[in-house]
């Protein structure tokens, strides 16, 4: 999904007191140019130096996101290196789309690069998304058109699921949403 809508508003408004105090200089872990994520109106700084950066705002695997606005294809190595500098600094990291597995025309990717962010930040035994903001004790809200659309019977974008299959399911994984949506659009 990309940077998600609650992530942009919430940075550019910094009416949360963390957010608050976040700076503006921040180093931007992406996809390719084309997959890139807008960082537009968000009064972001992108900088490839680790030493000029305040956070990270890793949202792909791909590449290094530039001042210009453009990316550079990075390895995947390159990039556990620039996150390693940043950990080293103690700068603050902002996961913009921290799914492990994301759906791309109904096609499955898997992100080990986030399950290692995922446990570097918060150790939580393998728990993402629901789990995870059940364990921190944070709202959270499941999309059922993503990865589990097929184990709820949905066939097509924006597609309601069933409610009584949304419990089952976050019975069956112990993940319990505060919300529930067909899509995010």
């Amino acid at each position: 999904m990309g940077l998600a809508t609650s992530h942009k508003c919430v940075i550019s408004r910094r009416d949360d007191v963390w957010f608050a105090a976040l700076r503006r200089s921040c180093i931007h872990l992406t996809w390719s140019d084309r997959s890139a994520i807008c960082l537009e109106g968000l009064g972001l700084q992108v900088v490839e130096n680790v030493e000029e950066a305040e956070f990270t705002l890793p949202h792909g695997t791909k590449a290094l996101g530039l001042p210009s606005g453009k990316a550079r294809s990075t390895s995947l190595d390159g990039l556990e290196k620039i996150s390693e500098l940043c950990a080293a600094k103690k700068i603050s990291m902002i996961v913009a789309n921290p799914d492990c597995v994301t759906v791309e025309a109904r096609t499955r990717n898997f992100s080990i690069y986030k399950l290692q962010i995922l446990e570097f930040c918060h150790p939580t035994n393998g728990d993402h998304d629901i789990m995870g903001a059940n364990a921190a004790g944070i709202k959270s809200v499941f999309t059922t058109g993503g990865i589990h659309a097929n184990e709820l019977g949905l066939s097509s974008f924006r597609e309601v699921a069933d409610l009584s299959s949304v419990q089952i399911l976050s019975s069956k994984y112990d993940a319990h949403p505060s919300y529930v949506l067909p899509a995010f659009i």
